[in-house]
């Protein structure tokens, strides 16, 4: 680094943000732009300003003013000498028919030389000031994360002492690294530096009045409109936030709700005043006052046994329904009536009103579903079935909802995901929302329903809690027989990388009952045929060598092995990989031997402990890509995906495990895709015999990548490589546009997955 970069680049930039420096940036039109009457006019599809003024790269602080009478997004473009582009660029907030004043937080990467600023992609009218860039540091970013957080939990004593502990067991258990990554998430800052801003989200689908108007229209004109039973427990809720609870489903566009309301003997004045005021103001309410404390479970009974709906949805006395809630409810069953059970997205809302930490969920998944209660809010549930199953068992409150769902869907498999934000959480020092550690029961009554689940199933296994995540759990599921498992291995020389291999496998597996087939693609150097010979020597019973000297097809590698396979499971394996943990084949065997589950996948790492597969998502990047790519082992996910074991549409073929009758009945790996994309496919060929595949992040393995295939840089593998691009877009086109695992409102660009989509 030359002392002139690391004084234009660190040095300064770390003074003025000391300082606090504030810099005037000036909005010099270049394109597509005009001045008239004070307004800036858009006169085509690519406007776009200059800053004029110096300002400083790092952390800064940009405030601005601006009115439109539309949405209109503003991307941020920065060149860095090599010119713009679209990689160095994001939607960092919007021009807002609200008039304010406006304030984002960014990070401008250092050896940037010039920004641009383009307002939208259509002509429009508005207005926009100059912007002030302030310099602010890391502590200002960190007291701006505790601000919020107060804002949303409320400051009192008891939220100020949670994060002081979340804060402490961070810098304990991650160092100052993962602190800081804790406070970028906590600050709504992306894992680029820039700000994430949920309430722009928010914004842009906000519903319109013309859309009520056509949603009300809509309405009118179902065929089907069944009464929706609100199911709402009461217990000495502020009056603030149990009548903003009522007031919305007062406010619901979908007018056929009742509400039932389970007073469950509160003892604050309050309550039953305000209970009675709704029931007289609205025929829709019913109340039930009982008249002996009985906790949520029966309190919840008590309001579903005065309901005379179709369908329940669970409220609690503090959240809030999306006024399109049960409109969107009852349109999916417009679609398809004979649902059971419909669930949807949900966010959190703060005690100033401000919403944020939306859980963007995936289409149904049963293993997901065993690792933690992710379809929550909004939860709608046939009448008929909850009152077959008894309804909400004692025993269990805190994680009633969640016992409700373990046992109802073992009953059903009519379930649909609607990916939409229907349900606000509260976010007060006594809700769950505010942090599973708020009600610590809620974990230990999930622990029991999973217990509860296992016997009901006749399944024989243990429910690992996971150290400092709440309400999150793994399965690990007895392997009663002892299946043989052929691990088949591709290679071509690369020795030293084979043997590694090898011997991790050998040294560091508990599970014995496995065979190894190698799959030789045409080896020349001695030292490949010595580590045959070698591990052939010390196992020859286990080690078996398939010799196919033929242009490299992975597909037909692999096709070729399992015809001489003799196990009754398949485990596919790269030869650059590295066993962790001595358990690994256990864990697979477990996940693979079950009845519905299709292929079983791993953690896998790359050597410097970053993150190279946790699953793969489909349209990430074009046609599918791998999720959390390159983050932290130690980061726990987007809402714990990283440490639950959860469905997904793909696992890697660099450890995947399989039945050998399932493999046969997909026909194996398509032998067209020579190279790339052929887990894919074969992975959604099993997916769509209705199989659930599944990645275990409960188990680790070291992957160095492709360390012995060349890159995609020849004329005749980019013809290859595009030749298999244009055949997963034949074959494939839904899943690349919708992965059912990955919901439609994240991210698809790139790396970025589990970011909220641009908008």
């Amino acid at each position: 680094m030359s002392i002139k970069f690391y004084l234009k680049n660190v040095f300064f930039p770390m003074l003025a943000g000391i300082l606090g420096i504030r810099k005037i940036l000036k909005l010099v039109p270049v394109n597509h732009l005009i001045k008239d009457n004070g307004n800036w006019v858009s006169t085509g599809d690519d406007p776009a300003f200059v800053f004029q003024g110096k300002f400083y790269v790092g952390w800064n602080q940009i405030n601005w003013s601006s009115n439109s009478e539309e949405y209109t997004p503003l991307k941020l473009y920065w060149n860095d000498g090599s010119g713009y582009s679209e990689v160095n660029s994001v939607i960092f907030s919007f021009i807002s028919p609200t008039g304010a004043k406006q304030t984002s937080t960014l990070f401008i990467p250092p050896g940037v030389q010039e920004l641009r600023l383009d307002p939208g992609e259509k002509e429009t009218v508005f207005e926009l000031s100059d912007f002030e860039f302030k310099k602010i540091t890391k502590i200002h970013i960190v007291f701006q994360a505790m601000k919020k957080l107060l804002l949303q939990r409320g400051s009192n004593v008891g939220t100020i002492k949670k994060l002081i502990i979340k804060a402490t067991y961070v810098i304990r258990k991650h160092g100052i690294r993962g602190f800081w990554s804790t406070i970028k998430n906590n600050a709504d800052l992306t894992l680029t530096n820039v700000l994430e801003n949920y309430q722009l989200w928010v914004a842009k689908n906000r519903i319109s009045p013309q859309q009520k108007i056509n949603i009300r229209h809509e309405i009118e004109m179902f065929t089907y409109k069944p009464l929706i039973s609100v199911i709402m427990p009461v217990y000495n809720v502020e009056e603030i936030w149990l009548r903003k609870c009522i007031d919305s489903v007062i406010e619901q566009l979908y007018p056929y709700w009742e509400l039932c309301i389970s007073d469950d003997a509160s003892s604050k004045e309050h309550i039953k005043r305000v209970l009675t005021e709704y029931q007289e103001r609205d025929s829709r309410i019913k109340v039930s006052f009982r008249e002996k404390n009985g906790h949520i479970s029966e309190s919840s009974n008590s309001a579903i046994e005065i309901s005379d709906g179709e369908f329940i949805a669970l409220l609690d006395h503090d959240d809030e329904l999306a006024s399109d809630a049960l409109y969107q409810n009852v349109k999916i069953l417009n679609e398809n009536p004979s649902l059971d059970f419909i669930y949807s997205d949900e966010d959190k809302i703060g005690v100033d009103g401000e919403r944020h930490s939306p859980y963007f969920k995936p289409d149904w998944s049963p293993d997901l579903i065993l690792s933690q209660m992710y379809t929550c809010h909004l939860g709608v549930y046939r009448k008929s079935l909850v009152t077959k199953i008894g309804g909400f068992r004692q025993g269990y409150e805190g994680s009633q909802d969640f016992d409700l769902v373990l046992r109802l869907t073992e009953l059903t498999n009519k379930i649909y995901h609607i990916p939409k934000i229907l349900y606000h959480w509260r976010t007060i020092p006594e809700s769950t929302a505010s942090g599973a550690s708020a009600k610590n029961y809620t974990h230990y009554a999930g622990i029991k329903a999973l217990q509860d689940t296992l016997q009901r199933r006749n399944i024989k296994g243990t429910i690992e809690e996971l150290d400092n995540y709440p309400n999150m759990y793994r399965i690990h599921y007895d392997v009663e027989r002892e299946p043989l498992v052929s691990i088949i291995i591709p290679t071509k020389d690369m020795s030293s990388i084979l043997d590694s291999c090898l011997e991790s496998i050998f040294l560091k597996t508990t599970y014995l009952n496995f065979e190894i087939i190698i799959v030789d693609n045409g080896s020349t150097e001695q030292t490949t045929f010595d580590v045959f010979a070698k591990w052939k020597d010390q196992h020859p019973d286990k080690v078996s060598i398939l010799t196919l000297d033929i242009p490299f097809n992975y597909s037909k590698l692999n096709n070729s092995a399992v015809e001489i396979a003799r196990g009754e499971l398949l485990l596919f394996l790269n030869n650059d990989i590295e066993v962790i943990d001595a358990n690994w084949l256990e864990e697979m065997i477990g996940y693979a031997s079950r009845g519905n589950t299709g292929a079983v996948g791993a953690k896998l790492l790359y050597p410097d402990k970053t993150i190279q597969h946790s699953g793969v998502i489909m349209g990430l990047g074009g046609v599918a890509g791998h999720a959390f790519r390159t983050a932290l082992d130690t980061d726990p996910g987007y809402f714990g995906a990283l440490m639950v074991n959860r469905n997904v549409s793909v696992v890697t073929a660099a450890c995947l495990m399989i039945k050998k009758e399932i493999f046969s009945e997909v026909n194996g790996f398509e032998e067209d895709l020579s190279v790339a994309f052929n887990d894919v496919d074969f992975c959604l060929k099993v997916l769509e015999k209705g199989y659930y595949n599944i990645t275990l992040n409960s188990i680790k393995l070291y992957h160095h990548e492709s360390k012995t295939r060349g890159l995609e840089n020849t004329t005749e593998k980019i013809k290859r490589f595009q030749s298999e691009i244009d055949y997963m877009h034949a074959h494939w086109p839904a899943y690349i546009n919708y992965d059912p695992f990955y919901n439609v409102n994240l991210s698809l660009e790139g790396d970025c997955s589990y970011r909220i989509k641009n908008i």
